[in-house]
């Protein structure tokens, strides 16, 4: 692009947008009133600026048309995202049947291309009922439903059951829980057919190569993420590499430089070359799937062909400026959007930083070295504020893994593309391109996992706001004291209130750590982790340790044993197999002396159980009755039956245990109930099968759902209830009633969301219980 001084003036037009859409699609019933307002607002100061002619009455007119078109947008999407017929359907629990359309790849025999878990789709019709089909057009996530068959993206699926709606401005509008498998009933358009052919390929070529480089190509060069595993993932994320798991913006740019290359070295025209640019460019937004930061991406370099074409100079902030406006006024809903919101300040980082940081580190090294540092520093300077929403830390190590990393992703990505589009014509260079393409794929993936074990890889930060707020005044004083051409003692200032900042900060959050490991009780017996919307909870007894269920994600709870030094589980209990209680269990692969399950309901959650066994664990399969020691406490089986009849495998066929202080333990020891995800009717048929303990402790069922028996929590009377539960999820979890009924019957309770990590420890006195929050409660 040329260069010149920084264009800003479509700069306040796309902030103004963007601050508008992100407000209005949490409000969507305010749109067209919103909308109405700023058409008027934008005709009154375009006519006053004809009269006057003031530029600020142009800004202004400008900025309300752009504000007024995502309003306008959203005004008309809102009812489309979340049609009544749906909404009422949620709010009244009914069974619905639903026509869905994939937007990625599902069902099948689990394979590099394939996901196993829940998928997103475009739901197109509903039926409730034997009332007449309803057509809709609503973006949802749809569980427990992947077909037998593989469905690429655009097939068309049956399913039926509920549906919960989501909040106004989430990225999908409903959560779909299907009763069974869908059934594919329509295969995908032949204009999305064929991306899925190369995709399913490459895949396949990228699987028959060894290690992490083979599960991350797929993803490098087309977008495809189901092969990265938790651990890669987590890793690439540690290290501020996560946006290369996925194909970036940046690969649309090097497919046009290339196309214009190619043609410019073939004598081809450049509008020939424009054309063709512009052709491919569509046809890589179908094969790498539509990702918000590879659409802003294509916009921008649409943007600048036609700029090209039309002999305009190119700037780039204008640019990303305008592709922000048009991608906004399309679908305001991306506002919201982290991928977006990144790519957008990346970009932005990049064109307004690199520069002068370049130019800047020149000082003391070399052109080359100065601009692969200064590009990986540019972008995380702009995007800190946003991550540090995500994760209220800073990445030690994540410019130098950008700088080692970042010069193998275009080889990965260009020999990559060509491994895939060749696959089908000429298998055998296919094959070789992707061999070669796993060399820097493999070097990215080394990267990311050294860097991510080295100690000390992330900064903590104050989160929240405020986190963000100081991590913003750090950011603006060291980069006025680094770049602006502003007076000594100006920099000087700057320069000093950073450091105090730094300084600051970093003895507050230390003292802070300090405190927090003199105050943990170091007699804990009852740990539950804060791994989101899912259970996981560690035992200590006699100097063992156990491990209730292991949450959604094995990065999670990796991050909990290592905060606690637990290395080894000599008991693993899966209480069953949903996702928010043995996603994480990859952790302890390996690591696991014995482990007691429940029935399985899939074939996954045999080959769950197989890795445990291979891992070296003991695995057993229990039923009610069922009991045994861990060290100075008995655990005793109360649910399920030996043979489920009516209970489905699953939530009601949870394995509930309880465990009794025995021996010299039997007055110092917490006793506790495990009570999985049973619901009110599962509940009642335990009870009716024998009694429930009194115990200290209980594990609240199903994160705190509504869906409970009041009976057992009364017999129970434990002290304390621990809830392991998600912040801010979307199933309403504790409900006020089950927070009622604790109360009533005099159980504390605790819930991972707000408190954190939370301790417990006996007390001095009987029926006493210590309870130790990470988090101060709100």
């Amino acid at each position: 692009m040329k260069r010149g001084p920084v264009d800003l003036r479509l700069v306040p037009p796309a902030v103004v947008a963007w601050l508008v859409a992100a407000l209005v699609v949490s409000a969507p019933g305010r749109a067209l009133p919103a909308a109405i307002a700023l058409w008027a607002v934008a005709g009154l100061a375009l006519a006053a600026a004809l009269v006057w002619r003031r530029a600020l009455l142009v800004a202004v007119a400008v900025c309300a048309v752009s504000a007024g078109l995502v309003c306008t947008t959203a005004a008309v999407a809102a009812p489309v995202r979340q049609p009544t017929a749906l909404l009422d359907a949620a709010d009244d629990g009914r069974y619905v049947t639903l026509t869905v359309t994939t937007t990625e790849t599902v069902g099948g025999e689990p394979d590099a291309s394939a996901r196993d878990g829940p998928f997103s789709a475009t739901a197109t019709t509903m039926t409730l009922g034997e009332a007449r089909s309803v057509t809709v057009g609503a973006p949802v996530l749809v569980f427990d439903a992947r077909p037998v068959e593989r469905a690429g993206i655009g097939s068309t699926l049956a399913l039926g059951g509920t549906i919960v709606a989501t909040a106004p401005e989430d990225d999908v509008g409903f959560l779909v829980f299907a009763d069974g498998p869908a059934r594919v009933t329509a295969p995908p358009p032949w204009f999305l057919d064929w991306a899925n052919g190369l995709r399913g390929s490459f895949a396949e070529a990228a699987a028959r190569l060894d290690g992490e480089g083979a599960a991350l190509l797929p993803g490098l060069a087309i977008g495809d993420t189901s092969a990265v595993g938790e651990q890669l993932d987590a890793a690439m994320k540690a290290t501020s590499l996560s946006h290369l798991t996925a194909v970036s913006g940046a690969n649309c740019a090097i497919v046009v430089a290339l196309i214009m290359l190619a043609g410019a070295m073939l004598g081809v025209s450049r509008g020939a070359r424009i054309g063709a640019s512009v052709a491919v460019l569509v046809g890589f937004v179908v094969l790498v799937t539509p990702q918000a930061s590879v659409v802003r991406a294509g916009v921008m370099a649409v943007i600048v062909l036609l700029s090209t074409a039309g002999g305009r100079p190119v700037r780039g902030i204008p640019v990303l400026s305008l592709a922000t406006l048009v991608l906004l006024a399309t679908d305001p809903w991306l506002s919201r959007d982290y991928g977006f919101v990144l790519s957008v300040l990346a970009t932005g980082g990049l064109l307004v930083l690199t520069g002068p940081l370049s130019r800047l580190l020149q000082r003391v090294l070399p052109l080359g070295v100065s601009v692969v540092i200064a590009v990986p520093l540019a972008a995380q300077l702009a995007c800190q504020p946003v991550l540090l929403m995500l994760a209220p830390s800073i990445p030690t190590y994540g410019i130098a893994a950008n700088a080692l990393a970042e010069p193998a992703a275009p080889f990965a990505t260009v020999l990559g593309l060509l491994a895939c589009v060749t696959l089908p014509v000429l298998p055998w260079l296919g094959e070789a391109l992707t061999a070669v393409a796993w060399v820097p794929s493999s070097w990215i993936a080394a990267v990311a996992g050294f860097f991510a074990g080295l100690p000390g890889g992330a900064i903590p930060w104050p989160e929240g706001p405020v986190g963000v707020g100081l991590l913003a005044v750090v950011t603006v004083g060291g980069l006025i004291a680094a770049l602006a051409p502003v007076s000594r003692r100006a920099r000087l200032g700057c320069a000093a209130t950073a450091v105090v900042l730094l300084v600051g900060l970093a003895g507050a959050v230390a003292g802070v750590r300090v405190v927090q490991q003199w105050s943990r009780p170091g007699d804990w017996q009852i740990a539950a982790c804060d791994i989101g919307q899912g259970d996981a909870v560690l035992l200590r007894s006699g100097g063992r340790t156990a491990l209730v269920d292991t949450g959604p994600d094995p990065a999670s709870l990796a991050r909990c044993l290592d905060e606690l030094g637990v290395g080894r589980i000599d008991l693993l209990v899966l209480s069953h197999f949903d996702l928010d209680h043995v996603g994480g269990t990859e952790t302890v692969f390996g690591r696991v002396d014995r482990a007691i399950v429940g029935p399985s309901g899939e074939v996954a959650d045999d080959r769950l159980v197989a890795d445990l066994a291979a891992g070296g664990a003991a695995v057993e399969r229990v039923s009610r009755g069922g009991s045994g020691l861990f060290g100075e406490l008995r655990y005793t089986v109360l649910w399920p039956p030996a043979r489920l009849g009516s209970v489905e495998p699953g939530n009601d066929a949870s394995v509930v245990l309880a465990f009794e202080p025995v021996g010299a333990c039997a007055n110092g020891c917490l006793g506790s109930l495990f009570l999985g995800d049973l619901g009110e009717r599962a509940q009642a048929l335990m009870l009716a099968a024998g009694p429930v303990p009194r115990v200290d402790v209980v594990k609240v069922s199903h994160h705190g759902s509504g869906d409970q028996l009041d009976r057992v929590y009364e017999r129970a009377d434990a002290t304390v209830g621990v809830i392991g539960v998600g912040a801010e999820n979307t199933y309403g979890h504790p409900t006020e009633r089950l927070l009622d009924l604790l109360a009533r019957v005099g159980t504390a309770a605790t819930r991972t969301d707000t408190d954190g990590l939370v301790l417990l420890a006996p007390g001095s006195a009987p029926d006493e219980v210590r309870v130790w929050r990470q988090k101060a409660p709100p």
